[in-house]
């Protein structure tokens, strides 16, 4: 029997799941910001998160730590002057810097680093009531929009969940932008 397919167990997982698998990704970085994360916190704040929960002070703690972590990755793109969204479409070959397999090997690192803690971060910063970072997320679903990889798939079930969108509206993703681009 071949192994489960990562991006159809994370489709039909619980919320509670998906929410948790981005806090674990996250564990060392937030404890190098001192805020360390035991399993039984991120079993509870996955837990009251997707039952709708209200975002209490230590969730805040975590959604400030978090957009810490999404501005720090920012900024490695930048120093490529890549957005988010342009650094999704840009290949390691023509990025600018290498010239060496070693120094090709280091910058493929920090931008597929920063690319990943964007992507999961803006999922929890959205699911922790934040929606700075949604735009981010209609980035992921644009550049995927077979739902192919695991973070499109992540983008689309945080977004239904803070928008409140029902997933079987032919027209979601056209609710989700209308919600992402009305919030504050």
């Amino acid at each position: 029997m071949p192994p489960p397919n990562p991006v159809e167990t994370l489709k039909a997982a619980p919320l509670a799941e998906v929410i948790r698998l981005l806090l674990v990704q996250f564990r060392r970085l937030l404890a190098e910001r001192d805020l360390a994360l035991a399993p039984v916190d991120i079993a509870r704040i996955a837990t009251k998160l997707a039952g709708g929960g209200e975002v209490d002070d230590a969730m805040k703690t975590l959604r400030d730590r978090m957009i810490a972590i999404v501005a720090e990755s920012e900024a490695v793109l930048a120093g490529w002057k890549l957005s988010f969204a342009e650094s999704l479409k840009t290949g390691m070959e023509a990025m600018p810097g290498w010239e060496t397999t070693a120094e090709f090997l280091e910058i493929a690192n920090a931008k597929s680093n920063a690319e990943l803690r964007i992507s999961a971060g803006a999922a929890l910063v959205t699911a922790l009531g934040d929606r700075r970072y949604s735009p981010y997320l209609i980035d992921l679903i644009e550049h995927d929009p077979d739902e192919e990889d695991v973070d499109a798939v992540i983008a689309r079930r945080v977004l239904l969940f803070a928008s409140g969108v029902d997933d079987q509206a032919g027209n979601w993703r056209e609710q989700v932008r209308v919600w992402v681009e009305d919030g504050p």
